[in-house]
């Protein structure tokens, strides 16, 4: 990796993309929200992303969010945008992030359309090429590498990054043998917390993590105890907090995104438990559930590694 590029390591935040009564982007909601995930110590910050509501976002929202990111970070940390879509698309995402300074993008998966395993090469290569910025590949749904993709890949200069969001834990132990500490390798998985114990060993150093945005003192002292080998902090933090949000988190399609929105509005930060459709806002009893189990995460676990 070269070591001149500002590359993104330990825990990625993911900041969310509030809306207001009237379906506004929240500005002054979103700075917080990113202020809050650098307060609390993260690593960097991944801007209109999944968590971002990617999808739902118009071009305008998209530019003002990567704005507000660098009014909040103050460049205390690397910005990373989310860049997909179409070709087109995606490279005119690319060239706004440099335009804006960003320090690089996550290469998000293209939509409606399968491509074949060279289709996907020249996809993410033709966006990584567009600019000079890191990028990050992103394999997930319909894009799934094999080590010769791979192996094509890591020689784009630019690309600097994979992150994981399938979980094929065989399919990832041949890419990283085959490319090695080439890449910076992260965890993106859904709930990433509830699989990093198996991707460490593997070389992933950094994840992503949704919880981050509401509870981020759990998902600093569940990272440092697995770096050091607690087990009995791990399994007891496994146990009240992270195996309760994931059996939350997977009782509806699209509360990936809209738990973070209602963990954060439990908090008290200014962002509602509202989502853009197709996703819906998390359902009363749900969040009733979500509720208790963060009052374990305040009540049982301190504030102490903030």
């Amino acid at each position: 990796m070269d070591s001149e590029r500002n590359i993104p390591t330990g825990i990625l935040g993911f900041p969310v993309a509030p809306f207001n009564e009237k379906d506004e982007l929240d500005e002054q909601a979103l700075y917080k929200n990113i202020s809050f995930l650098i307060s609390n110590g993260l690593e960097s910050i991944f801007i209109g992303c999944g968590a971002g509501e990617f999808h739902a976002i118009s071009e305008d929202e998209y530019e003002t969010m990567i704005d507000i990111a660098h009014e909040a970070t103050q460049s205390q940390v690397p910005i990373y945008t989310g860049v997909g879509g179409n070709i087109r698309t995606a490279v005119r995402q690319a060239e706004l992030s440099e335009k804006k300074g960003a320090d690089g993008y996550l290469i998000l998966p293209p939509y409606l359309v399968e491509g074949t395993p060279q289709g996907n090469v020249e996809y993410i290569s033709q966006v990584a090429q567009s600019t000079q910025l890191n990028s990050i590949v992103y394999q997930r749904n319909n894009v799934l590498l094999t080590k010769e993709s791979l192996q094509q890949l890591v020689t784009i200069p630019q690309v600097v990054g994979f992150k994981d969001g399938v979980g094929d834990m065989e399919r990832n132990i041949q890419l990283t043998q085959a490319v090695g500490d080439r890449l910076q390798w992260m965890n993106g998985m859904p709930m990433a917390e509830v699989t990093m114990p198996a991707y460490i060993p593997l070389g992933f150093e950094g994840y992503s993590s949704a919880i981050s945005n509401y509870i981020p003192h759990i998902s600093r002292l569940f990272y440092e105890s697995l770096l050091h080998g607690d087990k009995e902090t791990v399994t007891d933090i496994y146990r009240d907090v992270i195996l309760p949000i994931n059996d939350i988190r997977k009782q509806r399609p699209g509360y990936a995104v809209a738990l973070i929105k209602a963990g954060m509005e439990i908090v008290g930060l200014p962002v509602r438990n509202t989502v853009r459709p197709p996703l819906t806002p998390v359902e009363s009893s749900h969040y009733k559930e979500l509720e208790a189990v963060i009052n374990v995460a305040f009540d049982k676990y301190s504030l102490q590694t903030k």
